[in-house]
C-alpha cells in the first residue's frame, strides 16, 4: 500500500525530496523534519506513514547516529534507494568566484567536495541542516558573497545560478537512503532479497568471525559491516550488516542459528535491494 505521507529529513529542493520521489513517486505528500530524530518520531507517532532516511554516502562512509536510531526505534526497514549525488555550487545570479566569501551547506554535503575546497581555502565554510533549505534560504535573503552546496533541482526551485559544476570528489558519488515504517507483525516484503541485521557478537576470539561465517554457510552475501558503540558499555561494540540472498529461505534459516552464536540479534527488515543504475528523475 501506498503510503499518503512520507517523513524526510529536509526541505524542497533536498536530496532527501529527490530520493522520496525517485521510490514513492508523485503521490504521497512529504513531510519535511529538520533533524533525523524527528524523522523517526513522525513516523512513531503516525504523523507520517513512512520514512526515508540517509544512511550512508559512498564518499564520507555511514551516517552513525542514524544507525543508533535504527538501534533504538521500533521502526522496520522495508526498502532502499540509491541515489546519485551531484553537488553544484550555487549563488545568486551575476556572482563570480572571486565574489564568494562563505558556502552554507549541510555537512555531509560539504564533506563530498573536499578536494574543490582546497582551492579556496579562504572561503569559509558554515554547516546548516539541509541542502535545499540552504538554497531557499539564499534566494530570499539575497546575501551577497553567499554560496551553497546543493543540487541543480535547487537551484530551478529557487532561481539560483550554477557557478561551479559537479564540485564533489568522485562522480560516482551515491547516498543510500533507507525506507522506514512502523512494525507491523507478520508483514513482509513480498520477494525480499535483502537484509539490515543488528547483533552483538561474544566479546571473545573469533566471535564476530563465527557470526559471519555463519551468514557464509547460507550463501548470504555480506555487503555492508559496520561497528557502533554500545552506550553505557565502553569498548563494547554492536554490528550493522546488511546481507543479499537469492532465496528468503536462506536468510530464514541463518536466521534460526545465529542466536546460539550471538549475544543479541534484531532483524531491522527484509526488502528488495535498490539499484544503482540511478535515479528516473533529472537531478
Amino acid at each position: 500500500m501506498m503510503p499518503a505521507t512520507v517523513a524526510i529529513q529536509g526541505f524542497a529542493g533536498s536530496f532527501h525530496e529527490l530520493a522520496a520521489r525517485d521510490y514513492f513517486g508523485p503521490g504521497p505528500q512529504l513531510r519535511p523534519c529538520t533533524s533525523f530524530e524527528a524523522v523517526v518520531a513522525s513516523v512513531l507517532d503516525g504523523a507520517a506513514d513512512a520514512a526515508l532516511m540517509a544512511i550512508e554516502n559512498s564518499l564520507v562512509g555511514s551516517i552513525l547516529s542514524n544507525l543508533l536510531l535504527l538501534e533504538r526505534a521500533a521502526l522496520r526497514v522495508s526498502g532502499e534507494v540509491y541515489l546519485p549525488i551531484r553537488q553544484q555550487l550555487l549563488t545568486l545570479p551575476g556572482t563570480t568566484l572571486a565574489e564568494v566569501r562563505a558556502v552554507h551547506s549541510h555537512p555531509m554535503a560539504l564533506r563530498q567536495c573536499q578536494e574543490f575546497w582546497r582551492r579556496y581555502p579562504q572561503w569559509q565554510l558554515v554547516e546548516t541542516d539541509d541542502t535545499g533549505r540552504s538554497a531557499e534560504l539564499l534566494a530570499q535573503t539575497q546575501a551577497p558573497g553567499v554560496a551553497v552546496v546543493a543540487g541543480r533541482h535547487a537551484a530551478r526551485a529557487f532561481g539560483l545560478a550554477v557557478l561551479a559544476p559537479d564540485i564533489h570528489d568522485d562522480p560516482l558519488n551515491y547516498t543510500r537512503f533507507l525506507v522506514l515504517e512502523r512494525l507491523q507483525p507478520g508483514r513482509e516484503v513480498p520477494d525480499a532479497n535483502k537484509a539490515s541485521l543488528y547483533f552483538h557478537a561474544p566479546h571473545t576470539p573469533g566471535g564476530l568471525a563465527q557470526v559471519l561465517t555463519q551468514l557464509a554457510s547460507h550463501g548470504l552475501n555480506l555487503t555492508k559491516l559496520q561497528s557502533c558503540p554500545r552506550p553505557g558499555e565502553p569498548w563494547r561494540y554492536g554490528f550493522h550488516a546488511d546481507v543479499e540472498f537469492d532465496e528468503p529461505a536462506q536468510f530464514r534459516a541463518a536466521v534460526q542459528e545465529l542466536p546460539a552464536l550471538s549475544r543479541f540479534l534484531r532483524v531491522l527488515g527484509t526488502y528488495r535491494r535498490g539499484s544503482l543504475a540511478g535515479s528516473r528523475l533529472e537531478m
